[in-house]
């Protein structure tokens, strides 16, 4: 593992939207576990993830799949959650 775990932190609009995200990124393992530990915590409106990879190539493709993840959730969450409801008006 690299010395230093770096971590990085995602705001949402709200502490739910953050725990969606955490929920939703969380069941997917990372591919090599024995070299890339992620940890994920929800910190008021923020979604923090925390990061020890055995290289710096690691460390780049785990930021770049994660940030994709998140991106997905966030335009997810944009599109169905409770503000496109009340938009729509049913459901």
């Amino acid at each position: 593992m690299t010395d230093t775990p770096w971590h990085t932190v995602v705001p949402f609009a709200n502490p739910k939207h953050a725990t969606i995200a955490m929920q939703v990124i969380d069941v997917d393992p990372e591919l090599q576990r024995e070299a890339v530990k992620r940890t994920l915590t929800v910190d008021g409106n923020d979604l923090v993830a925390s990061f020890a990879t055995s290289t710096v190539r690691l460390a780049r493709l785990t930021t770049n799949g994660f940030l994709e993840n998140v991106d997905l959730v966030a335009r997810t969450i944009g599109e169905f959650g409770e503000n496109s409801e009340r938009k729509q008006g049913t459901f």
